[in-house]
């Protein structure tokens, strides 16, 4: 009986002592501490330069053109190519010394007998009314610038060939001109060369038969 009222009195004891454990009041929160002041730190001001905008400028494209393809080169037309050549020629020669011209009318002879082109034959006719070439050979000369110019075309040989042509004829009726006035001067010069050769005897007669007579006259 005293071991069931012992025990009956521990377990009341332990269930009020739960009971007060269950019914004591919670522990007050922990405060919170404000953090300390921190003092402003004192920032130095340092210059500030400004950065230079570049400019905008807009440029607008030019307006698209269709782009022509080049317009073909004109053909090259070798007889102006070689009345060129004719033409520096002539002025080469005017310049040129006696023997530069004997050779270039040596080549020249060669290159007619070769290609018998129309600018062989102008050339060579050129050359051939040189003096300093060589004796001038008007009629050769004329002779080979014969077929160019009766040719119907209007081509730039046949103008220099006509050109010559016409140079060549005219010296050659000046000289046929000189010739005759040179002729008939000479033949004037000789008619009175004759009369004075005749006046001459007639005297040198008349003064011997004179001489004769007196050397008679003297004898009686």
């Amino acid at each position: 009986m005293i071991r069931r009222r012992v025990c009956r009195a521990g377990g009341l004891a332990g269930l009020a002592l739960l009971t007060a454990c269950a019914a004591a009041p919670p522990a007050p929160a922990p405060q919170a501490v404000a953090p300390a002041p921190v003092a402003p730190v004192a920032h130095e001001s340092l210059p500030v330069t400004p950065v230079p905008v570049p400019e905008v400028v807009i440029v607008q494209a030019p307006p698209q053109t269709s782009v022509q393809a080049p317009a073909p080169a004109p053909p090259v037309n070798e007889e102006e190519e070689q009345a060129l050549a004719l033409l520096v020629d002539l002025q080469r020669y005017s310049v040129e010394s006696g023997d530069d011209l004997k050779r270039d009318l040596a080549a020249a002879n060669l290159a007619m007998t070769r290609t018998k082109s129309d600018a062989s034959r102008i050339r060579l006719a050129m050359l051939l009314t040189l003096a300093s070439a060589g004796p001038p050979d008007d009629a050769r000369a004329i002779s080979l610038l014969d077929p160019l110019v009766g040719k119907s075309n209007a081509s730039p040989l046949k103008q220099i060939a006509t050109v010559l042509y016409a140079q060549i004829v005219e010296r050659t009726r000046s000289v046929k001109e000189e010739q005759k006035k040179t002729a008939a001067a000479q033949e004037k010069l000789d008619a009175l060369r004759a009369v004075e050769r005749s006046l001459l005897l007639e005297r040198s007669r008349n003064a011997g038969g004179g001489g004769a007579g007196g050397g008679g006259g003297t004898g009686r």
